[in-house]
């Protein structure tokens, strides 16, 4: 399939052969410091993929992971996104207010049979574990996979994995397939803290909303194989991807708090705008970067193409 094909093809493939629904896309940054440049690329490549396409854009809040949310981050990246010119469709949706409907797909994959209690530490998991994960993470060796050892208590839950394949078409960076178990491993839907880790809530959040098509940055590329199998194994739809290349600083390093991104300023407006358009393959006149908010959506808009944007993991603004 050629990227052309991937992208006439992409949000129709998240409802069924043969249907195509209107866009629904969403931008889900974690309130775990201000809008970065990393993160201003993404909202904005999911913001011009979305308005492009004559469809909707959602703006959701990642705070299910509490110990990493930063106080007063959500309402200042709202009013940022807000002061660049960023207009959302609905409400904003919250993770930290939905962890009722979190429970009740846990539940529902415990009925099920596709996870089960786990008892091991991080350290036990290290002292048996494979060689890392594709994302760095340890993978799991399947201690607690056929019940606990010796009446331990659990600690968290697992999802099963398969010693299957799981491929899928990225509208940016082309053909992907992972092997699940071998890759990763069974991984963790609720974690020793009690807190419900983002793979859960992404895909419940994004069936409940209807998003059919996920504009993204490359950091998640490889959580998209396990997502698309835990979307099967609670009878979601699967939307389609695409992951752009991340902002990296001079070390190859991603952009975020932990390596010190300083916050965007929507003062610089335009400007800054078309800075970020420009990462992602798309030039901006001088004329369209001087000038007001309104003048640089309407291009923005108009000029955007999936096409354009580099398949490459994470480039260095320079």
């Amino acid at each position: 399939m050629t990227s052309e094909e991937r992208q006439q093809s992409g949000p129709a493939r998240a409802t069924g052969e043969g249907t195509r629904s209107p866009y629904r896309g969403r931008f889900a940054p974690s309130p775990s410091g201000p809008l970065h440049f990393g993160s201003l690329v993404a909202a904005l490549g999911s913001y011009l993929d979305a308005r492009a396409n004559n469809g909707q854009w959602l703006l959701r809040i990642e705070d299910v992971d509490q110990p990493r949310t930063v106080r007063g981050a959500a309402d200042h990246i709202r009013r940022t996104l807000e002061r660049f010119g960023f207009a959302w469709d609905g409400e904003v949706l919250v993770q930290s207010r939905r962890l009722d409907f979190y429970h009740a797909a846990l539940v529902r994959l415990q009925l099920d049979g596709d996870v089960y209690p786990c008892a091991c530490s991080r350290r036990e998991i290290a002292s048996h574990s494979p060689p890392r994960s594709v994302d760095g993470a340890l993978v799991y060796p399947g201690t607690c996979r056929a019940g606990l050892v010796g009446g331990r208590a659990a600690r968290a839950w697992r999802l099963r994995l398969p010693d299957q394949v799981v491929a899928f078409d990225d509208r940016v960076q082309g053909p992907m397939q992972q092997n699940l178990q071998r890759a990763v491993g069974d991984i963790i839907l609720l974690r020793a803290d009690g807190q419900y880790a983002y793979q859960l809530a992404v895909v419940a959040d994004d069936a409940a909303q209807g998003v059919n098509a996920v504009v993204r940055g490359v950091d998640l590329l490889d959580s998209t194989p396990r997502q698309i199998w835990l979307q099967r194994r609670l009878g979601l739809p699967t939307p389609t991807y695409a992951h752009l290349p991340v902002v990296t600083n001079a070390a190859g390093e991603k952009l975020s708090k932990q390596t010190r991104a300083s916050a965007v300023d929507p003062a610089a407006g335009s400007a800054l705008l078309s800075a970020a358009l420009h990462f992602l393959g798309h030039p901006v006149p001088a004329e369209i970067s001087a000038g007001p908010l309104g003048d640089f959506w309407r291009w923005a808009i108009a000029s955007w193409s999936i096409d354009r944007v580099p398949a490459l993991r994470g480039v260095c603004p320079g």
